[in-house]
């Protein structure tokens, strides 16, 4: 049973053509109002994350043999309305899930890829696919340990913000680049040891002068001359995380191989490692509680960019925001509100 009667039709964000120019290939579309198979339940989305890679599922990189029109979006937080036979949840239960098709005012997901959260509070989704990617990506990709050094490019960003508290809650010392004054004030508030404004300062040379053994784990997720910086600043037997490569997302060019990389690795018995979220779906129960338990007790804090972005109409502007690097913390967009 539903708590209220459910309206007969809904709106969802679809993708028209492939393309990275996000405003210019989606439009709102208005479909009827599903019901959930067994198995299924049916969720009204409160809050919906943005993430870089929005522009890249739009262009179709994440799936080639993808047709348009085809719907979008990672991740959203919201409220069971309606349920199908064969699940234990409840209508009225708070969860947040991580399915394709996200961007969307009702969707219908397996119950067995939701995860309960305590309330209805936005501060949850970016333990989502933000949180989840530092965090598990750290452990299981990275291997740090305590008393490593850890340096976070964009680490006052969406998933930066957690790859920081992450290294700290684990016992590493940690560096985090940022493009302004502001952000670096927002890094000494989440215990970053280094902070460093690269707008202000040479990235390169801060490595080199006050790290002249190199770094032992790398959380990259800008690329091009970050990455070569990153690169060139790895410990002996350092290990250099892909996670995303943000600032040539946009570019039709294909990404450069330099030729020395393998010489630059083999020298210092150092690893490039690449991390994709959807390839460690095992480890995602653990990690989630392990997040919400830290968050309810204090032990980290999730940081949502202070916005007004309100309805699917504003995702394309939320999108763009989030490549303007105007502040801090993850972009969301609130769908539903509360009259």
């Amino acid at each position: 049973m539903s708590i209220k009667q459910l309206p007969s039709t809904f709106r969802k964000l679809v993708v028209n053509q492939l393309s990275k120019s996000f405003r210019d290939v989606v439009s709102i579309k208005e479909v009827q109002m599903p019901k959930p198979a067994a198995g299924e339940v049916l969720v009204k989305n409160r809050f919906v994350g943005i993430n870089a890679s929005d522009i890249n599922f739009t262009a179709g990189k994440y799936d080639p043999s993808v047709k348009p029109p085809f719907d979008c979006g990672f991740e959203a937080l919201g409220e069971i309305v309606d349920i199908g036979s064969d699940t234990k949840l409840s209508v009225g239960q708070s969860v947040m899930y991580m399915v394709h098709g996200a961007f969307a005012e009702f969707k219908i997901v397996s119950a067995s890829k939701v995860l309960p959260v305590p309330y209805l509070g936005s501060e949850f989704l970016p333990l989502l696919v933000s949180g989840l990617t530092a965090s598990i990506s750290l452990d299981q990709v990275g291997c740090i340990k305590s008393g490593e050094t850890v340096l976070v490019t964009a680490a006052a960003g969406g998933t930066g913000q957690f790859a920081v508290q992450w290294a700290k809650h684990v016992g590493c010392h940690v560096i985090g680049t940022c493009s302004s004054d502001e952000k670096v004030e927002f890094l000494k508030s989440i215990g970053c040891d280094r902070p460093i404004n690269y707008k202000k300062e040479s990235v390169k040379d801060v490595l080199k002068t006050e790290f002249p053994n190199g770094i032992d784990v790398i959380y990259e997720s800008v690329g091009g001359e970050m990455f070569e910086t990153c690169l060139n600043s790895l410990a002996l037997k350092g290990r250099l995380i892909i996670i995303g490569f943000i600032t040539q997302y946009h570019s039709e060019k294909p990404l450069e191989v330099k030729p020395d990389l393998p010489r630059k690795l083999l020298t210092k018995s150092a690893s490039l490692r690449g991390f994709f979220l959807l390839h460690y779906f095992s480890h995602l129960p653990e990690y989630i509680n392990k997040l919400i338990a830290l968050l309810m007790k204090k032990e980290i804090k999730s940081f949502v960019f202070p916005s007004t972005f309100t309805g699917l109409e504003m995702i394309p502007d939320a999108v763009e925001s989030l490549y303007k690097q105007t502040g801090h913390g993850k972009i969301v967009v609130e769908l539903n509100a509360e009259k």
